[in-house]
């Protein structure tokens, strides 16, 4: 029976975890691969810590030419995060002509035009179904399981740790310095968590999903994003009465010659299948002119379930060197052709809005607040003001009441300057805070 042999670069939480099922399950793995996969080498800076899995002497690499200059290893797992290193441990696999397998989003996200062209010149195929949500299969099922499928829309809970913050936040009432203190000694943060709750992480991986479902390149840093620090547990509550839960949503629509891509908090009506989605899980709603809605929910992180998902792409891209297919990596990478994705950018975006205002408790605010919504075209679908500051209100406002208007589809740059022209008529008393609304009229 053939043989393939790999190496994992990278021995974190995810590669041991890759390492102890490909050594624990070889039976398993060897039956339904129909050949057998010999983890060789794995490659990490530093041999002295502590690791949850040991492995053998002869299985540790001393250096990263120890692994490149293999010609016995054909695929190698790169699991180091971060943008330059593996950048250039991409291009030198390629140059060996090396098959990767990944689960590095950022680097997919906003190095993916480089590194699929080189793979692609070389006939090198890069497996990335970890890259995003985790154990979920989403790139799979877009890459084949929707292939008949023009996708039309993409809503994904992406990141685990903003779940869970704003489900405690909903379910507790609790403040969101609080709950994510909670997260961090759980272990569902880091100790920097910048980039989960400012939203990066959920963009990234968006990115990806908007590339392979729209079929081109796009550039990241004009992906529209906006993380969860801003929340106030406030418009959980106001939003709930208004029938809404919150989520920090990714989102990527087609829209003919231009696709949306954006990452912010977003109110979905509690009848949405996304909205109970809680936790650490992840989830990804996809909307096709065939298929229509489809949701895929499961473990977005984690070691085993990431790894679960490294194993797949393994186990694939050696299959199609047992057989010697030489299928095209535009077919099995990225389904796109060479071209740049047109992005609409944010001031175009239309949408539904809740925003609310801190508003002095007098007579005639509303009417004022309602008169510049009609001046820049904005229709009013829903209104809650509070009689007095209530209970989770911040009391070092005083004389002040919540204002809260829900409106009807609105162009984002309308929306804008409506909010400019209240503030500068001095209509409020503190910053207004504006969140986005997914809710079909």
């Amino acid at each position: 029976m053939q043989q393939i042999d790999i190496a994992i670069v990278g021995y974190g939480t995810v590669g041991n975890a890759v390492a102890k099922i490909l050594e624990e399950e070889k039976q398993l793995l060897t039956q339904k691969a129909g050949y057998k996969i010999n983890l060789k080498k794995v490659y990490t800076r530093n041999w002295n810590k502590h690791f949850k899995y040991p492995l053998k002497e002869n299985q540790k690499a001393k250096s990263l030419e120890e692994i490149l200059n293999d010609q016995d290893i054909k695929i190698v797992v790169e699991l180091t995060g971060g943008i330059d290193f593996p950048l250039e441990l991409f291009k030198k696999c390629i140059l060996k002509k090396k098959h990767i397998v990944t689960a590095n989003k950022a680097l997919l996200a906003e190095k993916g035009k480089e590194i699929f062209q080189l793979a692609e010149q070389n006939n090198i195929r890069i497996g990335f179904e970890a890259a995003v949500a985790g154990g979920i299969p989403i790139i799979r099922a877009l890459r084949e399981g929707l292939v008949a499928n023009k996708i039309k829309n993409i809503y994904g809970i992406l990141n685990g740790t903003t779940n869970f913050i704003l489900t405690k936040m909903y379910t507790e009432k609790k403040a969101f310095n609080e709950v994510l203190k909670e997260a961090q000694e759980k272990g569902y943060a880091e100790a920097d968590p910048t980039l989960d709750i400012n939203g990066i992480d959920a963009a990234h991986k968006i990115a990806i999903l908007a590339s392979l479902a729209f079929g081109g390149f796009l550039d990241f840093s004009n992906v529209y994003t906006e993380g969860i620090n801003g929340i106030e547990k406030l418009d959980i509550e106001l939003g709930k009465e208004l029938g809404y839960t919150l989520k920090l949503l990714a989102i990527a629509k087609s829209h003919n010659d231009e696709v949306e891509v954006r990452v912010h908090p977003t109110f979905l009506p509690q009848s949405n299948p996304l909205s109970s989605v809680n936790g650490v899980f992840n989830a990804v709603l996809i909307e096709g002119n065939h298929v229509g809605e489809t949701m895929f929910y499961g473990k977005g992180a984690g070691g085993e379930p990431t790894a679960s998902a490294v194993i797949s792409d393994i186990v694939d891209i050696g299959k199609s060197i047992v057989l010697n297919t030489g299928r095209n990596i535009e077919i099995t990478s990225m389904n796109w052709k060479h071209k740049d994705l047109s992005l609409k950018k944010v001031e175009d975006f239309y949408t539904r809005y809740y925003i609310r205002f801190t508003v002095p408790d007098v007579i005639g605010i509303l009417s004022k607040i309602a008169t510049v919504f009609a001046k820049y075209e904005i229709s009013i679908a829903a209104v809650i003001q509070k009689e007095k500051v209530i209970e989770l209100y911040d009391k070092s406002i005083e004389k002040t009441v919540p204002l809260v208007i829900l409106t009807h589809t609105a162009s984002e740059n309308n929306i804008q300057k409506a909010i400019k022209d209240i503030e500068n008529q001095k209509l409020t008393k503190s910053k207004t805070i504006i969140i986005r609304v997914e809710d079909p009229e």
